[in-house]
C-alpha cells in the first residue's frame, strides 16, 4: 500500500532554514507528480509546492524564492528546502502525491515546522 513518511521538521529561528524529506512507497514514484502542502492551527490545507514527473515545479506565492521542491527517483524521495523561513510558515508540512491529494487519501503523519521570530 501507498505509505508516504515525512521528515526534517524542527524548530528554527525566523531566516533560518529546514530540509523535509518524503520518503515514498507502494507505488510507482517516478511516474507520479508530487506535492507539499501544509496546515497551521485553525487553517485550510495549503499547497506549497508541486514537482512533477518531468521535473517541473509550481510554489505558493508567499514562499517562491525561499523553498525549493526536487526529487530523487532513485530514492523514492521528495525534498522541500526552506531558506529565509517565517513565522507565517509554521504548520505541519505533508507530502502526497496528486492523485491522494485529489482523492483525499494517503496522508502521512507529516512534521511539524515551528518558527520563531
Amino acid at each position: 500500500q501507498v505509505q508516504l513518511v515525512e521528515s526534517g521538521g524542527g524548530l528554527v529561528q525566523a531566516g533560518g532554514s529546514l530540509r523535509l524529506s518524503c520518503a515514498a512507497s507502494g507505488f510507482i514514484f517516478a511516474d507520479n507528480n508530487m506535492g507539499w502542502y501544509r496546515q497551521a492551527p485553525g487553517k485550510q490545507r495549503e499547497t506549497v509546492a508541486r514537482i512533477t514527473s518531468g521535473g517541473s515545479t509550481n510554489y505558493l506565492d508567499s514562499v517562491k524564492g525561499r523553498f525549493t521542491i526536487s526529487r530523487d527517483n532513485a530514492k523514492n524521495t521528495v525534498y522541500l528546502q526552506m531558506n529565509s523561513v517565517k513565522p507565517e510558515d509554521t504548520a505541519v508540512y505533508y507530502c502526497n502525491t496528486d492523485f491522494g491529494y485529489t482523492v483525499g487519501s494517503y496522508w502521512g503523519q507529516g512534521t511539524q515546522v515551528t518558527v520563531s521570530s
